[in-house]
């Protein structure tokens, strides 16, 4: 049974009669400097990844307390090389489970870092990751069962760069922080005392947390001082809910180069970008004119039944401060000042992209239904919702989040697979978008609501965000067994943890 809008509503108002989030925090400084993550090469040794408590000065006057690898907040961008076995040592120093899965790579699940693979106070975990796949923009996070919303929220998360050193030179700017640039986009809100304030209440959960002040690398709205000629951003939604809508305040156009699973056919002219949370995209825009601009998002609208402005109030902390400039709710995201000492390496950007991958899934041998359900019918999942206004562990609010009327059990296998046959999966959405991720490939989106979908616009995808239906071509070539099988769930992470998410095995 689907929730209808008038149960919905009936059972929403009561949880918007007490707010439980203070906006009246300490300073809140933007502006500072673009912190630029280092830059870790996992080459044949093993480079150590450290789950650490910290404090982080985010806001002026306060030290928040948060959750980094190998550092207070966020972690250190991880290189890795198309060929090479990357073998990361990945210690748990906190007081909880973690894992470290790594989003993007295809890699066996035995290493994948899902829930399975959790990673007890005071262990240590030596994977070997076989590289082999294009060049491209990944990222890693804690998987943990029912925790990950909370700990990627306090900072459990990093970006990992896929090299392909045998393919050709796509001809792109490629020095690390200057013109090359990680960018880790999230909202977060925080306390009257400058702690992160997060809220796993059922009206989180249903819509997604989302928070009042954007950060870009841990910081606050940053500047970044970047060459006066063409640089490359990478992109990373590492929000739990928030779906941005990017342009630049003076509508430049920029051209984006590659998708979450490597560089499109060609470069693609764009005044606006959507990005859902999990996606990558890399992006080139020209500075050559100087000055100074802003990144802009429009306002994330995407909530159960379609509330607009209700939705942002029911997800968390409500929304971002519209930008000088910006019109109709949009905020700012982070400033870029083109320096005209500083030359760009790129004067020019290329037609076509060398190098980049083709789709090459073949004809599906079978089809199948995903529907990403919100509603009643929904089953509990081995650690049950609780009604009395606490936190959710496998179920939703008045019933269930789940797949195909399943919410998520770890001991379940949902689906069974044949290693490297190719399959179309019809993915279809209930109340609100979902933006859907698939552990170990990257996928062809076919078709968005019955009309086809341009690969040479889209790429190689491995979260598509689906509002309505959906089809992708998935091919899995890589094994899975019952005891650590690959996942399939939504990245609105409190969905994630919530139970939509299931479970399948390749053999």
């Amino acid at each position: 049974m689907v929730l209808s809008r008038r149960s919905f509503l009936a059972g929403a108002s009561s949880l918007l009669a007490t707010p439980y989030i203070s906006k009246q925090c300490l300073g809140r400084e933007a502006g500072a400097a673009l912190p630029i993550p280092p830059l870790v090469d996992l080459k044949s040794d093993a480079e150590t990844l450290e789950a650490v408590a910290g404090q982080s000065s985010i806001l002026g006057g306060a030290k928040t307390p948060t959750l980094g690898f190998s550092q207070p907040y966020l972690g250190p961008t991880l290189r890795v090389s198309r060929g090479n076995v990357a073998r990361p040592r990945v210690v748990n120093r906190l007081s909880e489970p973690v894992t470290s899965h790594w989003h993007g790579l295809h890699v066996p699940a035995i290493v994948d870092g899902g829930p399975k693979l959790e990673i007890l106070p005071g262990n240590t975990w030596n994977p070997e990751l076989p590289i082999d796949q294009p060049a491209c923009t990944a990222w890693y996070h804690s998987h943990a069962h029912n925790r990950t919303a909370e700990q990627v929220y306090k900072g459990l998360a990093g970006m990992i760069i896929v090299d392909d050193l045998n393919a050709p030179d796509p001809g792109l700017p490629k020095t690390y922080g200057i013109d090359d640039l990680p960018l880790v986009i999230q909202d977060r809100a925080f306390g009257p005392d400058g702690s992160l304030a997060y809220s796993s209440h059922h009206h989180s959960t249903m819509h997604g947390f989302r928070a009042d002040m954007i950060l870009v690398n841990g910081a606050i709205r940053p500047s970044a001082p970047v060459p006066a000629g063409l640089v490359r951003l990478r992109l990373l939604n590492g929000s739990n809910a928030r779906i941005y809508h990017l342009r630049f305040a003076d509508g430049r156009a920029y051209h984006q180069v590659a998708s979450d699973g490597g560089l499109l056919p060609r470069p693609v002219a764009l005044t606006l970008l959507r990005l859902a949370p999990g996606e990558r995209a890399e992006i080139v825009v020209d500075f050559a004119k100087g000055g100074a601009v802003s990144l802009l998002s429009g306002p994330d609208r995407n909530s159960m039944m379609g509330m607009g402005r209700m939705g942002g109030m029911m997800g968390g902390a409500g929304s971002p401060p519209q930008a000088e400039g910006g019109s109709n709710g949009e905020f700012e995201v982070m400033r870029f000042v083109a320096d005209a000492g500083k030359t760009a390496a790129i004067k020019t950007l290329p037609e076509s992209l060398a190098g980049a991958p083709k789709p090459a899934q073949g004809k599906p041998v079978r089809r199948r239904h995903i529907s990403l359900d919100m509603g009643m019918g929904g089953g509990m999942g081995r650690r049950g919702g609780m009604m009395g206004g606490g936190p959710m562990r496998g179920g939703g609010m008045m019933g269930g989040l789940a797949i195909n009327g399943h919410s998520f059990d770890i001991d379940r296998v949902d689906l069974e697979l044949k290693r490297g046959e190719t399959e179309l999966w019809e993915i279809t959405t209930s109340m609100m978008a979902h933006p859907f991720h698939v552990h170990a490939a990257a996928f062809q989106v076919v078709s968005q609501n019955g009309k086809p979908v341009d690969y040479a616009t889209t790429g190689l995808k491995d979260v598509v965000l689906v509002d309505g239906r959906a089809e992708i071509l998935l091919r899995i070539d890589h094994p899975a067994d019952k005891a650590v099988p690959f996942l399939y769930h939504c990245h609105i992470l409190e969905h994630e943890d919530g139970g939509m998410m299931g479970q399948f095995t390749v053999s």
